[in-house]
């Protein structure tokens, strides 16, 4: 199947955001996808491509500043939620995306709950929050509850033993930590995955660590104290929450965010970890064609 894709860059602080719309012609307000990481990049979007004509609109996604084609080595100066907030007010405006519906997947879900909760934008005609969070602490709540309970106590003691000294090359800590990602993170990718998936990222770790931290469970950066608990029901549009069984956005993260958005639906993706349109790519896109079909 090809479908038409439109590469693209866009000058922000001095430096190109690099985007990609696929179906470009497509008749219906556009879809706009936020990666994760932070510091991840568009890849494991691009399978939604074989969306993009069932629901005849432009897909469009980019890589945030930073990271991907988009990278700045040496910048972290721009690795927080305010530049990347200019950056998706910038992208909206360079775009003419006066109306779009918006998916974040984790912490471009953050930046999602973010822009609508800080920007109170214009023209966004539903928010799909796929596997994401809205609050750094209940995340790492979340996170150390199921190694307490799942992990083993030398990977409990690894864990603990690389926080308290703020040393994270220890072997044991780094085996632990493989298969606590294993186990909720994901998707396993081996020589049959698509290129999209195995496709390298550039400069992701600088990201992370600056924005983010050294793992899942120790939010420490730029964004350690996002927290909009208890604040959701400014978000008034159609909102559709989506999570995966073995998610590091577990049921209870999920389920706590969609029961104070006033207008929201929340789809379980019993088969997944984090990332349900991959690894149940048939079925989520199933539920997106369901969700756009009457919000335009």
């Amino acid at each position: 199947m090809m479908v038409a894709v439109k590469e693209g860059r866009m000058a922000f602080k001095g430096f190109k955001t690099y985007y990609r719309i696929t179906n470009p012609e497509g008749k219906k307000a556009p879809l706009l996808l936020i990666h994760g990481g932070p510091g991840s990049t568009h890849n494991y979007f691009e399978g939604f491509d074989k969306l993009a004509e069932a629901i005849d609109r432009p897909i469009i996604m980019y890589d945030q500043i930073g990271c991907g084609e988009s990278a700045t080595p040496g910048h972290p100066e721009l690795y927080n939620a305010e530049v990347w907030m200019d950056e998706l007010e910038s992208l909206r405006e360079h775009l003419d995306l006066k109306e779009v519906h918006i998916l974040g997947q984790s912490w471009g879900g953050m930046l999602a709950i973010s822009y609508m909760m800080e920007r109170d934008p214009k023209g966004v005609l539903s928010l799909i929050l796929a596997s994401t969070l809205h609050s750094a602490a209940l995340w790492r709540e979340e996170q150390w509850r199921r190694i307490d309970r799942f992990m083993t106590e030398k990977e409990r003691a690894a864990f603990r033993r690389a926080e308290e000294s703020d040393r994270y090359d220890d072997p044991d800590y780094l085996k632990a930590l493989d298969r606590f990602m294993d186990l909720y993170c994901g998707p396993t990718v081996d020589e049959n995955s698509p290129e999209y998936l195995k496709r390298k990222k550039k400069n992701a770790g600088e990201v992370y660590i600056t924005a983010w931290g050294a793992n899942e469970f120790g939010p420490t950066g730029t964004l350690a104290d996002y927290d909009y608990r208890g604040q959701l029901g400014k978000i008034t549009v159609p909102a559709l929450v989506t999570s995966g069984q073995m998610d590091l956005c577990s049921p209870y993260i999920a389920k706590s965010m969609a029961d104070e958005l006033p207008n929201s639906r929340w789809e379980l993706f019993r088969y997944s970890r984090h990332m349900a349109f991959v690894e149940e790519e048939e079925r989520y896109f199933e539920v997106m064609k369901d969700w756009l079909k009457d919000l335009d």
